[in-house]
């Protein structure tokens, strides 16, 4: 394959420089006005969509329905299909068809007609049900899985509204490789969106992890989604117009009660919430305004309802959030169900689950107005259908023609868990996905290098560890290199990082575990999830400790006179928040209460538990000055210490690949952690109990202070363990680290940017291996066998992709 710079290429990443660090109130100018229902601008139109049920009598074909096979085995795959009754969803070239004149009426006072909402959300490009960080099949995910959900839910009521509620097109290596390894090209459409076309989606909202590829990107994708993609809060900054088509009305025909047929304008609006400012600044700062989004609803809602929308469904990228309430919250999903004229919100973002169940009772079933067991907030049908299409949404409403309109009369929100038990899967999206799928595994088979010990996630709440050592080992390696010759070169460089993978939301499978042995490119994203990018920030050792205050709600206050059982680990707050900042040696006395919830407001301001903050043996002082090397997210985020630091600035290069080039240099790596953040010996003798994969008390007997209890009785997956206090051992990080910030060979390209490879003379490439054929399986509604790794690019290339951050075929974007 023959590959170039492109324009667009060299913009995505190089648009990453130079960038300052205005706070969320940017917008705050526009925050209370209501923008204009911009009918000149093409993008701000509202769409009107027909998606009128077929009225052939002859029954079309059904999809068909796979059981994945064992990649391990050579046989075929057995394939069923359990939904031959149901109608082929996949959708002409049009998507639309208009049934005869007389098989529908005007509505009549009294008729009721019973309709059902289908969502996903948060598929992050889980297309196919695999894991591509283990490469290896697996059946908690996939919208290939979920997909036989939907076909069961239309089986049982085929008045369907078929919707996906954002953070579709980032999330996993096949993300990653279809918008900077290989992008689409102009006029290609996304495979993510080729799936949900084929399922017959109807609409769908953008998450804020659309906008990490930049809006050029973005646009690309939206173009040839064919499906109205709506956002009513992301605006035009000089206009004040919208920047995406603000809702659409589609037009369905149902079957009423008695038989009849009956035209429904289903009007949809969808909000992201307003951080994207900060999380995607690189790409935003001067280019888009975001309102708030529960005023950006609240302000359309007449709009749709004055154009014909009998009913108005919100899809609300967006957590569920609290019963209070501040302009500008990123979780808003609580106050969007609460306004008038709201028929039904799909909320998200959070990778939680609502309903709950009486067994498992949901996070927010506790604030006011929250009907957990029929899925209601303040009366109107919520759901958030977890992550990477894990689950589906499903919301009922019975609905009465009344007083010339229709009303909801009743309605009950669930959801409900694609089959973990089975490799049932959907064969359309199987077949769909076979090339870029295919593509995605030979690029993450690729190796990088080795690591001398195995690199997990298991205990990494409760003691220092490897996943994240070697993160903040790269960090510093990279931000050597490109502060060299500068001020800031002459201050102490610290690192921070946080455990991505550790069992995050009750996730058992959701630990970081690479063997000793080779190190591939999947296994360093598995390391580091999100496309995030390098940062730097300035802070002196007051606001250091402030953040470190924040990363200590990741610990419960214990009692230290208890001798009773005592849960250790937070498990409300993120893990993705616990920031290990490397470069200082600290210890929590977790005996004291938080100073901060896990939003970051101060809750306890006397409230202290960081201990004995030191750097290299000596106390920090108050107007010590370091830098940190973090991520875009915290750097322009509203974390404790962070805010107020004196430099805010992007660097060039992704973090998974700064840590992919680390390795590279290195050539052969050995990330033990150095134990620099440990406990106070105030929790000695305590009994305190945590949570972690069950499969962990294998890897007891090499841990220090860690005891193995039990299989836990309630969380499927994980183990009870206990924690014990020992007096702790510092590792000196120049013992076992490489991060002297050797720079080597510029490369300048058309832009002017200076590009610095790893090293003058790099290292050999390290051993590689036969990479197993997925040409064998093409006959089967399958995923391709798990083999060993081989590089399909040179060393070089590998790095050179990493450096730039985009390749793109020869076709010019």
């Amino acid at each position: 394959m023959n590959f170039r710079f492109s324009k667009c290429a060299v913009a995505l990443t190089l648009a990453l420089l130079a960038a300052s660090n205005p706070k969320l109130a940017q917008a705050e100018e526009i925050l209370n006005t209501t923008p204009a229902s911009s009918t000149e601008a093409s993008q701000a139109v509202p769409v009107e969509t027909d998606t009128t049920e077929k009225t052939d009598s002859t029954e079309s074909p059904a999809p068909a329905t796979t059981e994945a096979e064992n990649p391990s085995s050579s046989e075929t795959a057995e394939t069923s299909d359990p939904t031959s009754e149901t109608t082929d969803t996949t959708a002409s070239e049009a998507r639309t068809v208009t049934p005869a004149a007389t098989e529908t009426s005007q509505p009549v006072e009294g008729q009721t007609v019973d309709v059902r909402i289908l969502a996903t959300t948060d598929l992050h490009t889980n297309l196919v049900n695999y894991d591509y960080y283990q490469d290896k099949p697996v059946e908690t995910l996939g919208l290939a899985k979920t997909a036989v959900l939907i076909e069961e839910a239309k089986k049982e009521n085929p008045n369907v509204v078929l919707v996906d509620n954002g953070d579709t097109i980032q999330g996993t290596p096949l993300g990653n490789y279809k918008s900077i390894v290989d992008p689409i090209e102009e006029g290609e459409q996304h495979p993510m969106y080729a799936a949900l076309e084929t399922l017959g989606f109807d609409v769908g909202t953008l998450g804020n992890h659309e906008f990490n590829y930049g809006l050029a990107y973005l646009e690309k994708v939206i173009r040839t989604a064919n499906m109205p993609l709506v956002n009513a809060n992301v605006l035009d900054p000089t206009t004040k117009d919208f920047l995406y088509t603000p809702y659409t009305i589609v037009k369905k025909t149902f079957t009423d009660t008695e038989g009849k047929k009956v035209t429904l304008n289903v009007g949809v609006t969808g909000i992201v919430p307003p951080q994207i400012l900060n999380w995607d600044k690189a790409y935003l700062e001067g280019k888009v305004i975001v309102r708030d989004a529960v005023e950006a609803v609240r302000d359309i809602i007449p709009t749709m309802r004055e154009n014909g929308a009998d009913i108005v469904l919100v899809l609300s990228h967006s957590g569920i959030g609290d019963d209070q309430y501040e302009v500008g919250e990123e979780n808003v999903g609580y106050q969007i169900a609460s306004l008038k004229g709201v028929d039904a919100v799909i909320t998200g973002h959070s990778h939680a689950e609502f309903p709950g169940t009486a067994e498992k009772p949901s996070f927010y079933a506790k604030y006011s107005g929250v009907d957990d067991t029929n899925g209601k907030i303040n009366g109107t049908p919520v759901t958030m259908a977890g992550k990477y299409g894990d689950h589906l949404g499903v919301i009922d409403l019975n609905l009465v023609f009344k007083d010339g309109k229709w009303t909801a009369t009743s309605s009950k929100a669930a959801i409900r868990k694609i089959d973990t038990k089975s490799s049932v899967a959907d064969g359309r999206i199987i077949d769909l996905a076979k090339e870029a799928h295919n593509e995605t595994i030979k690029y993450v088979r690729q190796q990088v290098g080795e690591t001398t010990v195995p690199i997990n996630s298991f205990f990494a709440l409760v003691q220092d560890d490897p996943s994240v050592q070697i993160v903040n080992n790269a960090q510093i390696w990279y931000a050597k290199q490109q502060l060299a010759g500068t001020p800031e070169a002459n201050l102490p460089i610290l690192s921070a990082a946080a455990p991505f993978k550790a069992g995050t939301r009750g996730d058992a499978s959701a630990y970081t575990d690479i063997p000793a042995g080779p190190i591939a490119i999947k296994n360093v994203a598995d390391l580091y999830l999100y496309d995030n990018v390098v940062a730097i920030l300035k802070v002196n050792g007051a606001q250091l400790k402030e953040w470190l205050e924040m990363s200590a709600g990741q610990f419960n206050q214990v009692d230290p006179s208890s001798t009773e059982p005592q849960n250790l680990v937070n498990t409300d707050f993120r893990t993705y928040n616990f920031d290990v900042i490397d470069g200082v040696t600290y210890q929590y006395d977790i005996t004291q209460p938080n100073k901060y919830d896990r939003d970051g407001k101060v809750v306890n301001e006397t409230a202290s538990r960081v201990r004995n903050l030191q750097y290299n043996g000596q106390d920090v002082t108050a107007d010590q000055e370091f830098i940190v090397v973090t991520n875009n997210y915290r750097a322009n985020g509203t974390f404790p210490g962070v805010r107020e630091a004196s430099i805010n600035r992007l660097l060039n290069l992704e973090n998974r690949q700064a840590i992919i080039n680390y390795i590279i240099a290195e050539k052969v790596i050995n990330p033990t952690a150095d134990n620099n953040w440990t406990f106070t010996d105030s929790i000695k003798g305590l009994d305190l109990r945590f949570l972690t994969a069950d499969r962990a008390k294998a890897l007891v007997a090499d841990q220090e202070g860690i005891v193995y209890l039990q299989a836990s009785t309630s969380s499927e997956g994980f183990g009870e363990f206990k924690f014990v206090y020992t007096e702790p051992k510092v590792v000196t990080p120049d013992e076992q680290q490489s991060d002297q910030g050797n720079t080597g060979q510029d490369i300048v390209l058309e832009s002017g940017q200076r590009i610095t490879l790893p090293a003058v003379n790099p290292p050999a490439p390290a051993p590689q291996h036969k990479l197993a054929s997925p040409h064998s399986q093409a006959s089967t509604k399958t995923l391709p066998a798990t083999g060993e790794a081989t590089s399909m690019l040179s060393l070089l290339g590998l790095t050179l992709i990493g450096f730039v951050g985009a390749w793109t075929k020869k076709k010019e974007h």
